[in-house]
């Protein structure tokens, strides 16, 4: 079988045209790999991106114990999505879990190859959205079970925290636009988002949203500040992130339609956020309208962070354990 008719196979690329996939394979050049080799170091520069045509692959990151196992990618996944868009330095040893198979997507061919055409950028950057949306996901699963099984107490609940109804509260529409040109998005996006947001204000401590609700609605925080927060058993309630002006939240469960993987709320100021309706999401991130690549691209960016500062708390878990737990 041929690597298009591979990639074709894999629910990754269903979105990719045919264009888009010689595209691919345009940029690539395919490795082999034995089981227990390195595919890369943490020390390595380079940003390139892989995707596993055969076998598996383990991303790993050296403490003063022992290994500290990050993920397990697999046939048809996509990995150093994270490092391609972060540009930070690889941070974690990729090593083949069994004889392996890759395509390395060069990243110099890939940024040709999206000035080039445009609906090639929006399939790939759809891709690795959807992948690093995915790997945040499970770098927060792995959180709620980081101590479960050297440290059988159980979480202890934070103080109840107000779920009243967010006020409606006007702003007009030259605030609204601001906070979307400082992203440097384009009039069309900036329009659009700009018309079908809805502003919403919160009291200090207001939850937007809680772990395990259904999701349909990503948002942006216009003023203020927002507390993104998960309960660990063994720990209680651990804060993720403060988010700030112009920063989004909430568009994982957009994506993947699974539940919200941790909660959201109003800290100690106060907020102003704006709700984008999943609707209204999906109409402006139009694979078949080559629309946002521009925002597409913005929130990799966010998730590619996110997921680098998940992986960072748990690999620090994981040392002040002295290595006993969690990995």
């Amino acid at each position: 079988m041929d690597t298009i008719s591979q990639l074709r196979q894999f629910p990754l690329f269903g979105h990719f045209d045919d264009e888009s996939l010689r595209q691919v394979v345009g940029a690539s050049f395919v490795e082999q790999h034995s089981s227990g080799s390195k595919v890369y170091r943490e020390s390595d520069p380079s940003f390139a991106l892989y995707i596993i045509l055969r076998g598996a692959v383990r991303i790993e990151r050296y403490t003063p114990f022992n290994p500290y196992l990050l993920g397990t990618f697999i046939k048809g996944e996509i990995f150093g999505d994270r490092d391609f868009i972060h540009r930070s330095g690889r941070g974690a040893d990729a090593v083949a879990d069994a004889d392996s198979e890759l395509l390395m997507l060069d990243p110099d061919l890939l940024a040709t190859q999206c000035e080039q055409r445009q609906a090639f950028e929006l399939a790939l950057y759809w891709a690795l959205w959807k992948s690093l949306s995915a790997n945040l996901r499970k770098a927060n699963d792995r959180m709620a079970t980081f101590f479960s099984e050297s440290d059988p107490r159980q979480a202890s609940a934070p103080p109840a925290a107000d779920r009243g109804q967010a006020a409606r509260f006007r702003v007009d529409m030259a605030s609204k636009r601001s906070v979307f040109q400082e992203q440097k998005l384009s009039p069309m996006e900036i329009n659009f988002l700009a018309s079908l947001s809805k502003e919403e204000r919160l009291k200090p401590g207001q939850v937007i949203f809680r772990e395990g609700e259904p999701g349909d609605k990503m948002y942006v925080v216009l003023d203020g500040e927002v507390m993104i927060s998960k309960l660990i058993p063994g720990v209680g309630e651990e804060a993720l992130a403060f988010l700030g002006r112009g920063d989004y939240f909430g568009e994982m469960a957009l994506i993947d339609r699974l539940p919200r993987s941790a909660e959201a709320k109003a800290h100690s100021e106060g907020a102003l956020v704006l709700s984008i309706p999943r609707d209204v999401l999906e109409g402006i991130l139009n694979i078949q309208k080559v629309s946002s690549v521009r925002l597409l691209r913005l929130l990799g960016s966010l998730v590619a962070h996110r997921l680098r500062e998940s992986d960072d708390r748990l690999v620090g878990w994981h040392v002040l354990a002295a290595g006993q737990s969690g990995g």
